[in-house]
């Protein structure tokens, strides 16, 4: 299973240049906020999916005043197997990929070489925001571990922008209209027969890791709805073709699908509290984990993004139980509260490291915090 030996950051964020060595096991990163442990772990998100996990634009990633950030990880892939994977990016948005050296011929070929899940709090916009940000996460997440889904997402990407530019002409030719829809119906048919699986699988899953948080206080739900439930592609596009020669780009399909995530029958962003709102994040996050540990054969690197805040002893502790089992591989947890991680952490493994993150360096301890 791959775990993060070393890493050299320069310039990403606050960072300006820094080379951290870490434990197989857990690393955990303390400091106040603003200090950089958000963008540390975002670095290693960076490595395995070639994008933030946080930030959609990419200008926010770069250290003030530069052109261009770096970033570089030395990998244990199995045992006496290691790989250096790297990552160049520059204003102009080049982005450059490489493997022992090696560069990738597609980005997307990297895609699912380093399993990874992040758990942060701005996953309160899957709650909270819009259907984009729930399709992005459903996206990012099968992409890993199905690579037929993730060609046919980018294929389906292009054919839709492409539409949308005919359909911004005076007036768009029909026949080229139907030839669009003719090339999109499958892909679209497809992506929503993964994503109706996908939900299947994970709604169980969810809802146990969410009894194990909360305490079996409540009942959550998932509910994948897409335009495709009830009608074809095909008729879809025919029924809304003068609506969407109106407005100037395409109203229905499967990047308008959504999930809808809910608590005792009701919608979790109206009825769940703060805490219930982060536990049922985390479960969703776990779930995930889990997944692609049964995809890949081996658990996949976690990254516990200021994973306390927000929850109550009683379910931090319920989380830790969790993260202590011997189903986890290499872990990074976040925090603040100096006390609480080492009221929290105590208990755990020996086979771990600290940091302390200030201004965008971190030192590592010997001991505990």
């Amino acid at each position: 299973m791959p775990v993060l030996k070393k890493i050299v950051i320069q310039d990403f964020r606050n960072i300006e240049l820094q080379e951290l060595s870490f434990s197989p096991g857990i690393n955990c990163i303390w400091g106040g906020n603003g200090e950089g442990k958000t963008n540390l772990l975002d670095a290693i998100y960076y490595l395995s999916m070639t994008k933030s996990g946080i930030q959609t634009a990419e200008k926010f990633n770069f250290r003030r005043g530069t052109s261009a950030f770096a970033l570089s990880g030395l990998y244990r892939l199995r045992e006496g197997d290691d790989a250096r994977f790297s990552i160049q990016v520059t204003d102009c948005a080049e982005k450059k990929i490489r493997k022992d050296d090696k560069p990738y011929q597609k980005i997307s070929d990297h895609i699912g070489a380093l399993p990874i899940v992040l758990v942060s709090p701005a996953d309160s916009d899957l709650v909270n925001e819009s259907g984009d940000e729930r399709r992005r996460f459903v996206n990012a997440f099968v992409s890993q571990m199905d690579r037929k889904y993730l060609i046919d997402l980018q294929q389906y990407g292009k054919l839709l922008a492409q539409r949308n530019r005919l359909l911004k002409e005076h007036e768009p030719d029909e026949g080229l209209l139907e030839t669009f829809d003719l090339q999109m119906e499958p892909l679209a048919a497809s992506i929503a027969q993964v994503r109706t699986k996908f939900c299947d699988d994970l709604l169980p899953i969810v809802q146990n890791y969410y009894s194990a948080i909360s305490g079996g206080r409540e009942q959550v739900g998932i509910n994948y709805r897409s335009d495709l439930s009830k009608r074809s592609f095909s008729s879809l596009m025919k029924d809304h073709r003068q609506r969407d020669a109106a407005l100037g780009y395409t109203c229905s399909g499967i990047h308008r699908d959504d999930f809808v995530f809910s608590m005792d029958g009701f919608p979790i962003r109206h009825c769940g509290s703060q805490g219930q709102q982060k536990s049922f994040l985390v479960a969703l996050k776990f779930a995930q984990y889990e997944i692609m540990k049964k995809r890949w054969g081996f658990p996949p690197i976690l990254l516990l993004d200021d994973l306390f805040d927000k929850l109550d002893m009683d379910r931090a502790g319920n989380l830790l139980k969790m993260v202590a089992g011997n189903d986890f591989g290499q872990i990074f947890i976040s925090d603040t509260d100096k006390t609480r991680t080492e009221t929290l952490l105590g208990h755990i493994s020996t086979d771990r490291a600290f940091f302390r993150a200030s201004s965008g360096s971190f030192t590592k301890i010997d001991g505990d915090i």
